[in-house]
């Protein structure tokens, strides 16, 4: 297991960083989406063409 670690020990780091990088940009997403901020990242409230972009 230690040597395995040891041959593969910056590939996992890598992979975790990415994973994490993911995870925050989903977590932004949905936040952002829970806050009403459209694809275009503003507020729908006054845009005119927030009955296109999505439903509430």
């Amino acid at each position: 297991m230690l040597q395995f670690l040891q041959m593969h020990g910056i590939t996992i780091l890598v992979l975790l960083i990415l994973a994490l990088v993911v995870f925050l940009i989903i977590r932004k997403l949905i936040k952002d989406k829970k806050a009403g901020v459209g694809a275009c990242g503003c507020k729908c409230a006054g845009c005119p063409h927030a009955a296109n972009c999505h439903r509430h």
